[in-house]
This record gives C-alpha cells, structure tokens and sequence, in this order.
C-alpha cells in the first residue's frame, strides 16, 4: 500500500496526508467507502487538519468528508486502490499495525519521522543489518533522497535508528536497529503476518 501510494500522491503531499491517506487506504471498503472514528483521528493526532484533507482533495484523490458526522465517513475517488491485494481483513490488520509499527513505533513523534519510521519497518526484517534503495525510500516518504537522509539523521538521534549510512555507489541505504531494541523474533508485516495474527486472536 505504501508503493501504491508512493506512486498515486504527487511529491508536495505533506508526510501528515500521507498517514491520513494510508489509514483510508487500509480501511476503505469494496465500494472505496472509509469511515474513520474520532478517536482514531484523536490517536494520530490528525483530528480537525482541514488542510490535510484538503490536500487530498485537491489532488482528486477522495471526497472532502463530512466533519459533523461520527465517525467521519468519506469515498476515495481512485478505483486503483481497491485493487490493491491483500483483501480487507488484512488491511484492517495492517491499518492497526501502520500506527505503531514494529519495532520503530514513535507515535508522539512529527508526522515526517513517524512516516519515514514506518517506511523502515516495512524493509526492516530480523536481520542485523537491513537494507533498501534509497530512490525507494525517498520515493514512499514523499522526500528527496537529501531530505529522506536529514530524516534518517534524526532517527537516530531519537535512538530509534541505531546508526545508518548510504553507498553512493550502489545507491543502498543500511541500517542498524539500536542494540536494545533489537527485535528477538519475527518483525510483524503489514499484510500477510499482520493477517496471520488477526487470525489466530480470533480462534
């Protein structure tokens, strides 16, 4: 989901319209119909940004919602994104797991380094070191690569990166996770596993 919108949202959308179009993304039904609780805008700290929204609208990519209704209910206006596989179950599952993504989870953090975290965690795998191409990151944070490096900066001085560096030639990014938050089992992945969980809580 995050390629898909690397590709549909035009650079200049603002990391803070890129969670919100994630979160639509992920819980919008066959119908491309969303409904977002309060208190999950509350959450993401996001709840009365008309700019966000609006961001999106003008790009045609969803109707401005109705801000007195509870929960806020809206349509995505891009049929693409219904195709996008998993089905809804597991994008549900991934919706949950997109706020707080293991292990870089930073909730309270600006919506730049909570978008570029999740981005990491996506790529991050239990290996010691992880890696991806930096044109890719760049690309899914809506960010340059200098930019996409600034972010990456800050990561670590927020110890949520342990260290990071970018081989020019190759265009790589690696990175390190800090060595007590080193995840001791399988990272949960936005689809199939985040799936595989929501499975099991069920039985």
């Amino acid at each position: 989901m995050l390629t898909y919108l690397g590709t549909a949202l035009p650079q200049f959308i603002s990391p803070a319209a890129r969670l919100l179009a994630l979160q639509c993304a992920l819980r919008a039904d066959a119908r491309g119909h969303v409904r977002l609780p309060a208190g999950l805008l509350r959450g993401m700290h996001l709840r009365g940004h008309l700019d966000l929204w609006q961001e999106l609208a003008h790009v045609g990519w969803l109707e401005l919602p109705d801000f007195r209704s509870a929960p806020v209910q809206l349509r995505l206006l891009d049929a693409v994104v219904l195709d996008q596989a998993p089905g809804r179950r597991a994008r549900c599952c991934a919706a949950h797991w997109a706020l707080r993504p293991a292990p870089m989870a930073l909730p309270t953090a600006p919506p730049a380094l909570r978008l570029t975290a999740l981005v990491l965690a996506t790529h991050t795998s239990t290996s010691a070191e992880h890696s991806a191409d930096m044109d890719v990151l760049a690309r899914l944070c809506g960010r340059s690569p200098q930019q996409t490096g600034e972010l990456l900066d800050r990561l670590v001085t927020t110890h949520t990166l342990g260290s990071w560096h970018h081989v020019q030639e190759t265009d790589e990014v690696f990175w390190q996770l800090p060595a007590l938050q080193a995840p001791t089992r399988s990272v949960v992945r936005p689809f199939s596993d985040a799936a595989s969980r929501c499975a099991a809580e069920k039985a």
